[in-house]
């Protein structure tokens, strides 16, 4: 029995020093790398307000004497009003050459007026930007030293789900605080960040990370720490970080040009779901579905319809509408490029070049309601647009809109009061008349693709009738 007890507790010893013998050890790392890591101080001026002085508050009329100047002199003890004040933030960034190179976010240094670069050894430096790229959240910033630790670029590109990595940096003001985890994701389209394929972690990030590194094992920078997704402002385990290569690609362009660029398409899209991918006769939903093309761009141009499919830029796969803008955006200017495409249960190849994305690529105002009419077949009722109407929309030709909803299939598709109905399965509407009629031929039990536009966006529903 005391064999038995001893052989027992002998691989229990044994199965835990090989479980912690797998877990890694990143104090080397750290000593290795956190010198190159940075505190970001950040200083905004507050605006001058015009001076409220005792003489230009209103003190009650008919008082007294004495009493108005006792009033006058708690005025002018108390400032006239509030003072405003200067604001100031914390966040994080990284030594990239050691001729004072550093990197951060784009929101970490925005509007600010000073930055002060806190290095590991307590000296503290003014930094100035050299450039900052807001759609990629990316700042290239720089102090005057030499022979400054720097950090190794790694390849994002060779990070694999499940890998060990590790960030540093400032949160809520923490100093060289050293965080890791695994990488969750890869390729992840986040909402305001349609230009970058962020690497999704469960490294706990929280305010003041922002700008930091993310390390991969072999202690090289494959990623900015970004943001987080948070139901409490705090960290809840999803993580994301810019990529590497987008990063340097960025700073290129800043040290080349003093700004950033980015390739452009010119379609809005949205994912294909798996009632649209059954209206337009495909197997699996995939692709991005176009559902507007901007005018005057390379889409235009190349003839690119909305309802075509892509399925492939440059050969790439676009399995989600989010593959799409990260690889236009990172392809050079009037690069020739190439889509393939599905229009109408057709595959076809389109070529065109790729153009400048513009500072304001599309703003649309909402439709003003107009009276009732009597529900159609659908469930909704809907009236030809006035021309005020399309001026304010930038609808030139098609569309019809929707004044009430009620029970029905288009409410279970999810139109709304307030949307304009484009297209129906490829067809444009003209008016409330070619509405109907078009309605009527709908077939039962069968997905149809219908366009809307809603808000000043154009989106694809599914919508299928009983």
């Amino acid at each position: 029995m005391l064999k038995k007890i001893k052989c027992c507790f002998f691989l229990i010893v044994l199965f835990n020093q090989n479980v912690f013998a797998q877990l890694p050890d990143f104090t080397e790392m750290v000593k290795t790398n956190g010198v190159a890591v940075v505190n970001i101080s950040t200083t905004q001026k507050a605006q001058p307000e015009a001076e409220n002085t005792p003489e230009q508050q209103q003190l009650p009329e008919g008082m007294p004497p004495e009493m108005e100047e006792f009033f006058k002199r708690f005025l002018n003890e108390q400032g006239g009003g509030a003072v405003p004040k200067d604001t100031s933030s914390l966040g994080s960034g990284f030594i990239i050459s050691p001729d004072g190179y550093v990197l951060t976010n784009h929101h970490v240094v925005k509007d600010a007026d000073e930055i002060v670069v806190k290095f590991s050894d307590r000296r503290e430096l003014l930094a100035k930007v050299i450039g900052s790229d807001a759609r990629t959240d990316v700042a290239l910033l720089k102090v005057e030293a030499k022979d400054l630790p720097a950090v190794t670029i790694g390849e994002p590109n060779k990070l694999q789900v499940g890998e060990w990595v590790l960030a540093i940096g400032s949160p809520f003001g923490f100093e060289q605080s050293v965080t890791a985890g695994i990488v969750s994701a890869k390729g992840r389209s986040l909402p305001g960040g349609n230009y970058v394929p962020f690497i999704q972690t469960d490294v706990a990030i929280n305010p003041g990370n922002s700008g930091g590194p993310l390390f991969n094992m072999e202690g090289k920078v494959v990623g900015i720490n970004s943001q987080i997704y948070s139901r409490t402002g705090g960290f809840m385990g999803l993580s994301f970080a810019i990529p590497m290569d987008v990063v340097m690609n960025i700073v290129d362009q800043i040290k080349t040009t003093g700004k950033a660029a980015h390739g452009w398409l010119g379609v809005q899209i949205q994912d294909v779901t798996r009632e649209l991918a059954e209206s337009f006769g495909m197997k699996k939903p995939q692709g991005a579905l176009v559902s507007k093309v901007l005018p005057n761009s390379p889409a235009e141009k190349a003839q690119l319809q909305i309802g075509d499919i892509i399925t492939e830029f440059n050969g790439q796969p676009i399995e989600t509408s989010g593959d799409l803008p990260p690889m236009v955006g990172i392809t050079p200017i009037n690069n020739k490029a190439t889509l393939k495409i599905i229009r109408q249960g057709e595959v076809k190849t389109i070529d065109f070049k790729i153009g400048l994305l513009p500072d304001e690529v599309d703003k649309l105002a909402d439709a003003k309601a107009a009276p009732k009419l009597p529900h159609n077949r659908l469930g909704i009722s809907v009236i030809d647009l006035t021309n005020a109407q399309r001026e304010t929309l930038q609808i030139a030709k098609s569309g019809v809109l929707v004044q009430d909803v009620a029970k029905g299939a288009a409410k279970d598709a999810g139109i709304s009061r307030g949307d304009v109905i484009l297209r129906i399965q490829n067809t444009a509407i003209h008016d409330a008349a070619d509405f109907d009629n078009i309605v009527k031929k709908l077939p039962a039990g069968k997905s149809v693709a219908v366009l809307i536009q809603r808000q000043g966006n154009p989106v694809f529903l599914a919508l299928k009738i009983d």
